[in-house]
C-alpha cells in the first residue's frame, strides 16, 4: 500500500498563555487550509499555544501561517524544519506583504488568499516543480470558500471551535489596514445558504463570525440574519458601528442570535473621528445605545497614537466613554504594520524605531508620534487603559444597558484581569528607543 502524505500545520506562538488559552479562538486560516487540502493528504495541526511542534515526527510539507507579530518564531520553525530537509511553506499576512524575507525561510510563499492556489501548490510539490510564489489577489464581490474543518482541533479546549467567515474585503482603505490592498476593495460574501448549511452543522455554543465587517453591505447581511433567525445560535463578530443607524438592522441583528459585536470606533479626535467608516448623521453615543437596548453587547476599540493626537487624546477619550458608554473598550496604540500606507509613511519619515517584528502588536510603540514622545504614548495608554477598568467605570457600564447584565460583567472582567493582572509600568518601556538594523489576523487561508 502507498503510504498517504503527510502534512503538519503550524500556528506559531511567542509566549505560553497558560489557563487563558481556554478563551482563545483557534486558528481558521489553518481550518480552511485543512479544506482546502486533497483527501488523500493526512493532516495534523500543531497549535503552539496548546502543544509543542512535534519537530521529530515525518512530514512531507510544513505549512505555517504568521500575522507580523508571530514571523520571528514562524521563521525559526521555518529553519528548523527546513534543516531536516523538510519543505516549508509560509503565508499569513506578513508572509503576503513581505514575501522576499519570508522566502529566506521557506521553500515558497502563499501571497494573498490560499484556497484557489493550495491544491496546485501541492500537486507542483509532489511533482518537484515546486514554485517560489504562489499569488491569488481577489477581485469581484463573490467569496467561494470551503467550508472548515474542525476535526483538526481534536484534544484542544477553545473558547469556540464554531468559527467561519461570510465575507472578505472592505472598500474604506485606512491607513493602518491591509485588508483592502490585500483582500479587496468591496465587500465579498459567500452565498447566504451556503453559510446556513454551515451554520446549521453547529451546535447551540457560542459561534464567532470573523469578517471584517459582517455588515458592510447591509443588504447582503439580511439574508444571513433572517436564516440565522431561530436557529438557536449564539454568536458574535465585527462591524463598523454605522449598521446601527437602521434599527430594523439592529431588531434583526438580536433576533438572529447575536450577543456581541466589536465595532472600531478608532478615534474621538481628528481625520478619523470624521472616517467614512465611522462618522454618521447619528451621535455615537445614540447608536451604541441603541445596539445596548437591543441586549447585544458592544465592544469600542479605540486607537491612540494618530498625526493629530497629542497628550490630550488620553483624557479626552476616557471622558467620552463614560458618556457613549460601550459595554466593553478596547485600547490600543497605533501600529504601523508592514504592507500598510502607514508603514511607507513612517517607514520614508525616518519614524520607526526599529523593524524587530515581534513588537509590532498594538500593545507597544513602534514609532516616533507627532506630537507627544513614545513614552508619553506609551504611558498614555497604560494609565487610560487602568482608568476605563476601574470598578466604577465597570458597573457604570454594566449598568447602562437594559440586558446581557452577567455576560457584559464577565467579560469586563476578563478584560479587567488583563489590564491590572500584569506589571504595566514596566512592561516593554525598555524597548521604546532601541535601534534596529534591520500588523486582527484576517482569517484568510494562509494569507
Amino acid at each position: 500500500m502507498l503510504k498517504r502524505p503527510r502534512m503538519l500545520l503550524v500556528y506559531p506562538s511567542t509566549h505560553k498563555l497558560g489557563w487563558v488559552k481556554r478563551f482563545q479562538l483557534p486558528s481558521l486560516s489553518l481550518k480552511l487550509v485543512a479544506a482546502a487540502t486533497p483527501p488523500e493528504w493526512d493532516v495534523v495541526l500543531a497549535d503552539e499555544l496548546h502543544e509543542d511542534i512535534p519537530f521529530g515526527e515525518e512530514f512531507d510539507v510544513v505549512g505555517i501561517t504568521a500575522m507580523t507579530h508571530q514571523a520571528v518564531r514562524a521563521y525559526q520553525v521555518g529553519d528548523r524544519f527546513r534543516s531536516l530537509g523538510i519543505p516549508v511553506i509560509l503565508g499569513g499576512m506578513h508572509a503576503t506583504v513581505l514575501p522576499d524575507e519570508a522566502l529566506l525561510h521557506a521553500d515558497a510563499v502563499v501571497i494573498g488568499e490560499v484556497e484557489p492556489v493550495w491544491s496546485q501548490l501541492l500537486a507542483d510539490l509532489q511533482a518537484g516543480k515546486l514554485a517560489p510564489r504562489y499569488s491569488s489577489i481577489p477581485t469581484g464581490d463573490t467569496l467561494l470558500i470551503p467550508w472548515s474543518r474542525t476535526d483538526i482541533l481534536a484534544g484542544r479546549k477553545y473558547l469556540t471551535t464554531q468559527t467561519l467567515q461570510a465575507s472578505r474585503g472592505c472598500p474604506y482603505d485606512c491607513q493602518f489596514c491591509t485588508v483592502t490592498p490585500y483582500f479587496g476593495s468591496s465587500f465579498r460574501y459567500r452565498d447566504p445558504e451556503d453559510i446556513l448549511a454551515e451554520m446549521r452543522t453547529f451546535d447551540r455554543k457560542l459561534t464567532v463570525l470573523l469578517d471584517d465587517n459582517i455588515l458592510g453591505d447591509p443588504e447582503r447581511a439580511r439574508p444571513i440574519l433572517k436564516g440565522m433567525a431561530g436557529m438557536g445560535l449564539r454568536w458574535g463578530g465585527q462591524a463598523n458601528l454605522r449598521f446601527a443607524e437602521d434599527p430594523e438592522l439592529v431588531r434583526l441583528l438580536a433576533r438572529s442570535g447575536c450577543i456581541g459585536i466589536f465595532v472600531g470606533l478608532e478615534s474621538v479626535a481628528g481625520a478619523y473621528a470624521n472616517h467614512p467608516k465611522t462618522g454618521s448623521r447619528y451621535s455615537q453615543s445614540d447608536l451604541i445605545k441603541r445596539v445596548r437596548d437591543a441586549g447585544i453587547v458592544l465592544e469600542a476599540s479605540m486607537i491612540f497614537g494618530f498625526d493629530d493626537h497629542d497628550e490630550s487624546v488620553f483624557e479626552t477619550t476616557i471622558r467620552y466613554l463614560e458618556e457613549c458608554r460601550p459595554s466593553i473598550p478596547t485600547l490600543h496604540i497605533l501600529t504601523p504594520y508592514p504592507g500598510t500606507a502607514l508603514f511607507r509613511q513612517f517607514d520614508g519619515e525616518g519614524r520607526l524605531l526599529h523593524k524587530d517584528w515581534q513588537r509590532y502588536d498594538h500593545n507597544q510603540v513602534v514609532f516616533r508620534p507627532k506630537l507627544m514622545s513614545p513614552e508619553v504614548l506609551y504611558q498614555g495608554w497604560i494609565a487610560a487603559r487602568r482608568e476605563v477598568y476601574r470598578w466604577p467605570s465597570i458597573f457604570s457600564r454594566v449598568m447602562a444597558g437594559k440586558s446581557a447584565y452577567f455576560t457584559n460583567l464577565v467579560y469586563n472582567c476578563l478584560r479587567r484581569g488583563g489590564v491590572y493582572g500584569e506589571d504595566m509600568d514596566s512592561h516593554h518601556t525598555q524597548h521604546l528607543e532601541a535601534p534596529h538594523q534591520g500588523e486582527v489576523d484576517n482569517y484568510t487561508g494562509m494569507a
